[in-house]
């Protein structure tokens, strides 16, 4: 482990940095091709996933499992807004929505 200014004195597994970095390349990743008409062009189901997990983890609670991976960065992030039916799924967490990054 070490101390780094950049992490506002947070001590950092080797694990939790690389974790962050998948989070923030996928939700990069994600803004970049929005517009593109081919979903072969998102992140790995494997890079969704992961994103997904440190998500969860600084929402301090999983987002309901009916919302993809793909969606939960979207809507947990900001960056889409949720359907009736998905604020309803997200009960209490819809209203701490969208979670900071940064």
């Amino acid at each position: 482990m070490y101390r780094y200014r950049g992490t506002r004195d947070q001590v950092l597994t080797v694990g939790d940095y690389l974790s962050a970095y998948v989070l923030e390349w996928a939700l990069h990743h994600l803004d970049l091709v929005a517009q593109l008409p081919y979903e072969s062009q998102l992140p790995s189901v494997e890079t969704l996933a992961v994103a997904r997990a440190s998500l969860e983890a600084i929402a301090g609670t999983p987002f309901p499992a009916a919302l993809s991976d793909r969606d939960t960065l979207l809507i947990g992030t900001g960056r889409r807004t949720p359907t009736e039916a998905e604020t309803a799924a997200l009960g209490d967490l819809a209203a701490k929505l969208p979670l900071i990054l940064g």
